[in-house]
């Protein structure tokens, strides 16, 4: 078994090889290859993870690669995690639209849009590359806007593909710890970053309605605002919104607190990355350091690896994933990507019943946004100017065209460089 690592010199890639060591019993990992065009953090990224492999798995092969082919090459599991233009990318898509009174975020909103429309060529490069040099291995995407990329990997490349965010599985934890029950059955409908939780059944009693009563919400992920919804919003839900619907719902107050803050996400991040790139560096050090949790992306490992386990022993185990609709939400196409709990086994997701579909509000807020990404995606594939501005007027945090334009127009020169399709 060969698993490449795509964009390897992420400070996430730790989290990977934690869940691959603690797996290994189960994934008898011969080859692992860490990709980046980055050579000053794959250095030391990839230093660190051969001093994990070492004490962890001393039988993998670890080795560190700048050519995708190389990579791919004969892969049978490949981790997308780029994110083109790195964190100063990110910082222009938190910072740009709070001068023209937008939110300012990385997948959603106009800074997720521009995300998105530098992310989708490389990744279609990626799977296209796929096709040719690892035609049966999986491509387990977690690139922001992870929901996005799904909808134009699975309609534009034959890769076998699936989605995948940490959010799914921090919820089902939480979810349960909220109900005092390890093994209570929840059910999410909706999209990547949209997403409601529409059922929780405790010993076969349902416990959302008293949950909702209670002003139950979640908990928040390190990446995410610290105020909560209000037992009214959450009564007109009728259901738990996942995190992000923050900005949807308490738009002014985010958009305030944005425009009071004194850095943003992504300087914070910069701040961690480089703090965790110092720590990497101690030769002695071979276990993910507790700073790692502070970036936001706890639990992917604990996602992608248990994923990686299911397809190769054949599990039949459940997942939330960004897959294929096929019919599972009668409100979306069958060939649109949902976020939603498969069946996992060799063949990959299997999509599995909905009993509790969501209510008129979530279903309507579900087709606006899958309707913005089908937008968003054909114009960041033809490079369309029009299409794009009519995804943003589609987008219920945008709106505005005067808005959308002017900032569209500011987005598109400051990253000009990594959006050729704009320019051809």
């Amino acid at each position: 078994m060969k698993i490449a690592i795509i964009g390897a010199g992420s400070t996430y890639t730790p989290e990977v090889i934690e869940g691959l060591i603690k797996r290994k019993d189960h994934l008898p990992v011969e080859e692992l290859v860490l990709m980046d065009i980055d050579e000053r953090k794959l250095g030391i990224v990839g230093g660190f993870v051969q001093r994990m492999v070492y004490h962890g798995i001393p039988s993998m092969q670890v080795r560190m690669t700048t050519e995708l082919d190389d990579a791919l090459k004969g892969a049978s599991y490949v981790l997308g995690q780029i994110r083109v233009g790195r964190l100063p990318a990110r910082y222009l898509d938190e910072s740009i639209p709070l001068k023209y009174g937008l939110i300012g975020q990385e997948t959603t909103g106009i800074g997720g849009f521009f995300n998105g429309m530098r992310a989708i060529p490389p990744l279609l490069h990626i799977a296209r590359r796929m096709e040719q040099l690892c035609p049966d291995a999986w491509l387990i995407n977690f690139s922001n806007p992870s929901g996005m990329v799904a909808e134009a990997l699975c309609r534009y490349s034959e890769a076998k593909v699936i989605g995948l965010c940490n959010i799914p599985i921090n919820t089902l934890v939480d979810m349960r710890k909220a109900v005092g029950d390890p093994n209570a059955i929840v059910e999410t409908v909706g999209l990547n970053h949209l997403s409601y939780v529409t059922s929780v059944i405790s010993h076969g009693v349902e416990c959302l309605p008293e949950l909702i009563e209670k002003g139950y919400c979640g908990a928040k992920p390190q990446n995410l605002p610290t105020c909560a919804f209000s037992t009214d919003c959450l009564k007109a839900c009728g259901g738990i919104p996942n995190g992000y619907l923050l900005y949807y719902y308490e738009r002014e107050r985010q958009l305030k607190n944005q425009m009071e803050a004194t850095k943003t996400r992504a300087q914070i991040c910069m701040e961690i990355e480089a703090q965790l790139l110092e720590i990497y560096q101690d030769a002695k050090l071979y276990k993910k350091p507790e700073l790692l949790n502070r970036r936001g992306g706890h639990l992917y490992s604990e996602a992608a690896v248990a994923l990686i386990d299911s397809l190769y022993n054949d599990l039949k185990d459940m997942h939330t994933v960004n897959t294929r609709n096929s019919g599972v939400l009668p409100y979306l196409d069958a060939e649109e990507v949902a976020e939603i709990a498969c069946v996992v086994d060799r063949n990959g997701p299997h999509p599995v019943e909905v009993k509790k579909q969501g209510t008129p509000h979530m279903i309507q807020m579900i087709q606006t946004v899958k309707a913005y990404e089908r937008m968003a995606v054909e114009a960041a594939v033809h490079g369309d100017q029009s299409l794009a501005l009519a995804a943003l007027m589609s987008h219920p945090l945008i709106g505005d065209f005067s808005k959308a334009k002017a900032c569209f127009e500011e987005m598109l020169e400051a990253h000009k460089s990594y959006l050729p399709q704009f320019f051809h």
